[in-house]
């Protein structure tokens, strides 16, 4: 039973990744993964469209936050993604920028692939039903330079950040 549930999804991501394919996409993000089987199939399902995948870890557990909820740690997953034939790899979602400095070191540290590295713009607050995220463009520009030496190769945001954290970044990383 789980083996048929596991083709079917697998069946569906490579249907979708065609569908994405033959619309004219440069190449494949699978990303926000905690479960590096899962994350395996997806990237074998896109890998079918012989374009460029990245496979994005969100590390979120361990006294470091260097593990996925599942309990893979940093190696463990650059390796599954590696064996998934991930053509870059990286992190996203869940940690503030600040927290993806170590994490990037810990994954540049497992792989020499290029690294994607993609924090939130820190920890979602609510107030009067208006939800909003704790750093600003520049705190989380200044958290990019370290997070580029420490071996980042792309920088990008996700939950929170808007249009004017990428404009930052870009203008302290043309700055370095």
């Amino acid at each position: 039973m789980i083996e048929t549930d596991t083709q079917a999804r697998a069946a569906l991501l490579r249907a979708a990744a065609a569908a994405l394919a033959e619309g004219g996409a440069d190449g494949m993000v699978v990303e926000t993964m905690a479960d590096p089987e899962e994350a395996k199939i997806a990237l074998r399902a896109a890998a079918v469209t012989g374009l460029p995948v990245v496979g994005c870890m969100t590390f979120d557990s361990g006294a470091d936050k260097d593990r996925t909820m599942m309990g893979t740690n940093v190696t463990q997953a650059a390796e599954a993604l590696a064996e998934a034939g991930a053509d870059m790899m990286g992190a996203n979602c869940t940690l503030n920028s600040s927290d993806t400095i170590d994490l990037t070191k810990e994954l540049r540290a497992a792989t020499d692939r290029p690294l994607l590295v993609q924090p939130n713009a820190g920890k979602p607050v609510s107030s009067e039903g208006i939800t909003y995220y704790e750093q600003t463009p520049a705190e989380f520009a200044a958290d990019a330079k370290e997070i580029h030496a420490a071996g980042a190769d792309m920088i990008g945001g996700c939950c929170g950040t808007t249009p004017e954290f990428i404009r930052e970044v870009k203008a302290v990383l043309s700055n370095s």
